[in-house]
């Protein structure tokens, strides 16, 4: 693996003008190309040409191929500072938060994707703009003959104020229960948060405040995040709490991320720490986040 990420990488590096030659083949696009095929087979290297049913590829294991387009899944272009010696850094499946704890960086236009934790909490969460993204989500506690839905919206705005490097996140997360009796009022919480860092290895800094229908929480929430590459498909991460009020509650936790194909799964322990808590707790964690839909780059026929 590590003989054929070197040759890729002399290769796009000796690179001159838009045309050059690659055991034989007329390459008419230097970029670099990711090919998932619908199967899971993955392929790196340089688009010789498409037409209508066929894109022509070639990759230093496989050569010169034919990838039906019908059978294409996702098509990325490769960033060469992200090709290392042991092997390519994917972009982080789920950038926009931490465990549960959202960050400054928002969903790209067009993306979305499907988070579940412990199997009952899910939500769908959808890029509206570059700098506005939509979530919805739901517990069916229905299925265990509870007459009653609990719903909720998470809009949320980020701003970057240095790409790459710092952003601003504002947003609420707000929902209610519905019953065929009743419907409650609103409850959640208004956010803002400060992200230093990349989307891969970051700080967040938030403040928060709880409602319930009008009323507004005089105690803010103060979060500390972050998240760390510690390889190719892993992360660390850490999500931190400071509840005010009568009674002061610490929650501190620590855990990790591993992407399976495009699929991140997220792992870890919360503890929560008050002075009237009896006992020593770690809560565990375990969720997933599945990115949604096709991630297609535009080649031109040729």
């Amino acid at each position: 693996m590590k003989k054929q990420l070197l040759t890729l990488l002399s290769l796009w590096s000796l690179t001159i003008g838009s045309v050059f030659e690659v055991q034989g083949q007329d390459v008419q696009d230097s970029t670099m190309y990711l090919i998932e095929t619908t199967d899971g087979n993955e392929f790196m290297g340089y688009i010789l040409g498409r037409d209508e049913v066929k894109i022509t590829f070639y990759s230093e294991k496989f050569g010169s191929i034919d990838i039906p387009i019908s059978l294409v899944n996702n098509i990325e272009k490769i960033d060469p500072d992200k090709l290392t010696e042991k092997g390519y850094m994917f972009e982080n499946p789920q950038a926009t938060r931490y465990f549960f704890a959202p960050n400054g960086y928002g969903l790209r236009k067009g993306e979305a994707y499907y988070q579940n934790l412990w199997i009952m909490y899910n939500q769908f969460s959808f890029g509206v703009t570059d700098n506005f993204s939509l979530g919805v989500g739901t517990v069916p506690v229905f299925l265990f003959g509870v007459q009653a839905l609990p719903i909720w919206i998470t809009p949320k705005f980020s701003i970057p104020i240095v790409e790459n490097k710092v952003n601003l996140g504002i947003g609420v997360f707000a929902g209610k229960v519905i019953s065929l009796e009743e419907l409650s009022e609103a409850l959640g919480i208004f956010y803002g948060t400060a992200t230093f860092g990349s989307r891969d290895t970051n700080l967040s800094i938030g403040l928060g405040y709880g409602f319930a229908g009008e009323n507004l929480s005089k105690t803010p929430i103060i979060n500390v995040s972050g998240m760390v590459r510690t390889s190719t498909k892993t992360y660390f991460l850490t999500e931190n709490y400071l509840l005010g009020g009568e009674n002061t509650t610490i929650v501190l936790s620590m855990g990790g991320r591993s992407i399976i194909k495009r699929i991140s799964l997220d792992y870890g322990g919360f503890i929560p720490l008050s002075e009237d808590m009896s006992r020593f707790l770690i809560l565990p964690w375990l969720g997933i986040n599945v990115p949604l839909g096709k991630k297609v780059v535009e080649i031109p026929m040729k």
